[in-house]
């Protein structure tokens, strides 16, 4: 149901009695009177004090103000006076007349301080929020060994601020919305007018105006709201605390939503192949970034499928196995009570368990903890005869591969997935392996991600942007954008003319002719 407006009343006390009645007469709002009996002014700021920066309300509202006031006194009549501290008196940023209590109300909430004159029917808004916010800092989810080591903060303007400064073009479109009844927290959308296709932007600022929620705390209760799957272990809207892995992502056509509160900016749509690439691809040799692309991928497979694999094979598939490996691990395993499915289930659950205690205990002791425990829990098992030596470096080597997954996302769908694989090992051996494997392809091939084939440029192929999948081209080869993200009208990246450099000529060749000069 929504609220009925309530404009602004010319007995200013009535505009102050609303304000506190509806904010509960809180004891952090200010009514600061000012009041000049020669000229007949009769106002009052009205702001809630821990939103907003003193000093800014202080030197830029209330002196200007009292100057003001002192200068003209008697000389102006009082339904002159907004006016003319609108446009001479009030150097602060951001005025902009109301003309409800609701609005009044809506700006206090943000942070601004509000002006009400006596006899007045609207007021004046200027900003001046403040408070104690987090500087800018490397990231402390996606590690920087080359690139810019900055990441976004909780302040809707520090992260916006960060990618125009990377992205100081006319193009570059920024809507900001206020969604949640409660938080009415801020949600900016940022694209490049003329590379985004207009219908992705369309589909995101739609599902955006059709949340209606009572707050907003995180960006992930809008990727929550807005996604297009939701039974999928499978991330379809990517999110990073990079401003150089927006600003890429915006440059090629995607769309990035930053909420207010939030460092994590989400980038839609996304495909499955951009999980395991990282901005640092970018900034290293093409040679090296596709070597890493291939670690990753084989990573991603081995934590996903590891566990399974070592289940079907021991259990029904020892045939497989040299003579010598399949003596060794039967040695192994001699006095064992478990089988291997269980074996490695138990050691996979008292890894979680390690690794969630290491996330959620003080950052000063946390690593130490998992560290220990996962060294002192597998030693002890497998003196104890509870599990084999080689089932602790299976799932040892599977949680490392597991950390080698660029995001942490993708990283979680495969700790997830690997359950069941070990499930269908333990049950149909290879052959339930191989029918997972297959599961999972026809899932991936049927999720969408605003409209996009989450499978793209692979299925549906398209050898233009091959490009940059598996393999990094150079720079200078991969003049096209992505045609998935980008708009048809503007797909040109870089000048056709940009080739591979050659090098100078030597001394020798650059002047044939000999030197009569002696």
């Amino acid at each position: 149901m929504t609220e009925t407006k309530q404009s602004i009343s010319e007995h200013l006390q009535t505009n102050v009695n609303w304000l506190y009645a509806k904010l509960g007469s809180s004891s952090d709002i200010v009514a600061r009177t000012f009041m000049d009996v020669s000229s007949g002014i009769d106002g009052v700021l009205v702001y809630i004090e821990n939103l907003v920066d003193q000093q800014t309300v202080n030197q830029m509202i209330v002196q200007p103000i009292l100057t003001a006031i002192e200068a003209n006194s008697g000389q102006i009549p009082p339904t002159d006076w907004m006016l003319l501290l609108k446009n001479k008196a009030l150097s602060v940023g951001g005025l902009q007349e109301i003309s409800t209590l609701n609005e009044v109300l809506t700006q206090m909430l943000k942070g601004n301080t509000v002006i009400l004159l006596q006899g007045c029917r609207s007021g004046m808004s200027a900003s001046s929020a403040g408070g104690e916010q987090r500087p800018i800092t490397e990231p402390t989810s996606q590690s920087v060994i080359r690139g810019p080591k900055e990441s976004f903060t909780e302040n809707i303007h520090t992260n916006l601020s960060l990618i125009r400064r990377r992205i100081p073009s006319p193009q570059l479109r920024v809507d900001v919305r206020s969604i949640g009844k409660q938080t009415m927290t801020q949600v900016a959308v940022i694209y490049l007018d003329g590379i985004a296709k207009d219908s992705i932007v369309k589909e995101v600022m739609s599902r955006l105006d059709r949340i209606d929620a009572d707050g907003i705390l995180d960006s992930g209760y809008i990727e929550d709201y807005i996604q297009d799957v939701v039974f999928t272990p499978f991330p379809t809207i990517q999110n990073t605390e990079r401003p150089d892995a927006a600003a890429a992502g915006v440059l090629e056509g995607q769309v990035a939503i930053i909420v207010n509160g939030s460092p994590f900016v989400l980038l839609a749509p996304v495909t499955f192949i951009q999980f395991f690439q990282s901005s640092e691809d970018h900034y290293q040799r093409y040679d090296i970034s596709t070597f890493l692309r291939f670690l990753r991928f084989g990573a991603f497979f081995s934590s996903l499928l590891f566990p399974s694999l070592f289940i079907a094979i021991t259990t029904f598939h020892q045939e497989m196995l040299p003579a010598a490996l399949l003596v060794s691990l039967a040695v192994q395993r001699e006095g064992v009570p478990f089988p291997a499915f269980f074996e490695a289930l138990l050691m996979e659950f008292t890894f979680e368990v390690l690794r969630e205690a290491g996330v959620r205990m003080p950052r000063a002791i946390g690593p130490t903890i998992s560290i220990v425990g996962a060294l002192v829990l597998g030693q002890a098992a497998v003196q104890a005869g509870i599990v084999s030596a080689v089932m602790v470096i299976v799932v040892s080597f599977t949680a490392i591969t597991n950390f080698v997954i660029p995001s942490l996302n993708m990283g979680n769908a495969a700790r997830l997935i690997r359950f069941v694989m070990m499930i269908l090992a333990a049950t149909l051996g290879l052959f339930g392996i191989l029918c997972g494997l297959m599961v999972m392809l026809i899932h991936l091939a049927s999720i969408r991600s605003f409209g996009l084939a989450y499978l793209s440029p692979l299925s549906p192929a398209s050898k233009q942007n091959w490009k940059d999948v598996f393999v990094r081209f150079p720079r200078w080869a991969m003049k096209k954008r992505p045609i998935e993200f980008a708009s048809q009208h503007n797909l040109t990246r870089q000048s056709s003319g940009l080739k591979p450099q050659t090098p100078p000529m030597s001394g020798h060749e650059q002047d044939p002719t000999p030197d009569t000069n002696g």
